[in-house]
């Protein structure tokens, strides 16, 4: 059984810098992908970033250069820096994984079979 647990979410102050992790198990294939979302009430789940265990690695242009995904694939485990945090990253933050990748760049939630609960990260100015 395939199962997610994210942790590192809490509160930060803007400026500063968090890492989300994680932890997968019960993964039946060696090649996949992951995944992290984003989501405020009321809004979408938004992609952030995602990576394959071919070494692929993606991020929306809206947010590339303050996040970036890190894929321990030996450990099933996933990773999210975030830096110079701002108000707007206060979000649940989602870890995905899926094993058919055929479009994961895309970011989409149609493309990510299983979900994690979420860890929430509130930044204050």
């Amino acid at each position: 059984q395939v199962r997610l647990v994210e942790s590192g979410g809490g509160s930060f102050q803007t400026g500063g810098s968090l890492r989300l992790s994680c932890v997968g198990s019960g993964f039946t294939y060696k090649t996949f992908c992951m995944a992290w979302f984003r989501q405020v009430p009321g809004k979408e789940r938004e992609g952030v970033a995602a990576a394959d265990t071919a070494g692929g690695i993606e991020y929306p242009d809206s947010l590339k250069g303050r996040f970036t995904i890190s894929l321990d694939d030996v450990a099933d485990n996933l990773y999210l820096d975030i830096h110079k945090l701002e108000p707007g990253d206060t979000a649940m933050y989602y870890c995905a994984v899926d094993f058919n990748c055929s479009r994961y760049w895309e970011l989409q939630t149609s493309e990510f079979k299983f979900w994690g609960r979420g860890t929430q990260v509130n930044v204050s100015s």
